[in-house]
């Protein structure tokens, strides 16, 4: 009858809504800013784990400092004998226009052009930062901003922007040794400055890790 075939076909409806559904919220989620912000972080992580030696470079992620006007969030700090990285990542497509020295940065996707701030300044920030809390000099902290998209430079860029696997080609063209001895004490400080903050998963253990491997380095 008419009732029995109207049922069926809401319960055929519910049924392709439950797949429906997920599917369309998956796809609602990658294409935020958040998860391609996440796809980048993954991809710098996978990259450093692999094409740096772990005796010489350790990967602090997601380290969120205080600051005078609240707080500020570093991506990636490796720390190597060569120096401190503060790595940010921008995971973007498109053609990205844009100089050292200018306040905002464009992205063009198609026929639609966006504005957003100056990766080198926004890393400034969590420089000065960093730089104060483990009383750094310019010369043992390094900025590296990396573009993980699909993205092209359209005006020159300093060598500290870099894009896919650039930033690991940059980290590695810094030979000069700059702790030597101490540089086992350097990343103690480092630990012992933001593991209690924000990083409780740097254990005693790791530490002690990379303490022994630079040791060797050093004899």
């Amino acid at each position: 009858n008419d009732n029995s075939f109207i049922a069926s076909i809401i319960n055929q409806l519910i049924a392709q809504t439950v797949y429906i559904l997920p599917a369309l919220l998956f796809i609602t989620i990658i294409k935020t800013s958040w998860f391609k912000g996440k796809i980048g972080e993954f991809w710098i992580n996978i990259n450093v784990k692999i094409r740096l030696d772990e005796k010489v470079y350790h990967l602090i992620k997601n380290v969120t400092l205080p600051t005078d006007d609240g707080s500020t969030q570093i991506d990636h700090i490796v720390v190597s004998v060569y120096g401190v990285f503060v790595i940010e990542t921008k995971n973007m497509k498109g053609w990205i226009f844009g100089g050292e020295r200018q306040r905002t940065w464009t992205q063009k996707l198609f026929k639609e052009s966006y504005k957003f701030q100056n990766p080198l300044f926004q890393n400034y920030k969590h420089i000065q930062t960093l730089k104060s809390l483990l009383q750094l000099s310019n010369e043992e902290i390094h900025s590296v901003v990396a573009f993980t998209g699909e993205s092209t430079f359209k005006t020159p860029m300093p060598e500290n922007v870099t894009q896919g696997s650039g930033y690991i080609h940059y980290i590695k063209s810094k030979t000069c040794i700059i702790f030597y001895s101490i540089s086992s004490l350097m990343f103690f400080y480092i630990c012992s400055c933001i593991t209690p903050l924000v990083a409780p998963k740097i254990s005693v253990a790791c530490i002690k890790k990379f303490l022994s491997n630079i040791y060797l380095l050093s004899i």
